[in-house]
């Protein structure tokens, strides 16, 4: 009995080990997607997405072509702010283009949410196509 427990927890723990770490588990990670790019292109937005542990704070998205999402790891209250209290490195921009146009409206955002990037959102824009990926770091002035 003694040894058909010790096998169950064995098994259990190499499991949990062997799952695959998220390839962004910092914002000083968010580097690596650009690196990897080729990973992601012509793959839907929700493949990226899985791949960043830190929380997308801030969302933004260009109708014009080309079609782009601009996130952010601070909120809009942060970016506003001149001496934000956010780190450096969580103050870096991820732009992913995408090949089909976004069906982002302003006037249809709840104005509680703004530039806020919900769970809802990563659902509803999953399906688009990844063409680019960009990444900004935040410039002292």
């Amino acid at each position: 009995m003694d040894n058909i427990f010790n096998f169950f927890v064995v098994f259990l723990l190499m499991n949990f080990a062997c799952k695959a770490q998220q390839m962004v588990e910092s914002t000083e990670d968010v580097y690596l997607l650009k690196t990897n790019e080729q990973k992601f292109l012509n793959k839907p937005l929700k493949s990226l997405l899985k791949e960043i542990k830190p929380k997308i704070k801030s969302g933004y998205a260009n109708n014009d072509n080309p079609f782009f999402f601009r996130f952010k790891f601070i909120t809009h209250k942060q970016q506003k702010m001149h001496n934000s209290d956010a780190s450096r490195e969580d103050q870096v921009s991820l732009y992913v283009y995408v090949k089909d146009p976004i069906d982002w409206k302003w006037e249809n955002r709840p104005k509680s949410i703004g530039l806020g990037w919900t769970k809802e959102n990563a659902v509803k824009y999953g399906d688009l196509i990844v063409v680019r990926i960009k990444i900004i770091e935040r410039k002292d002035n």
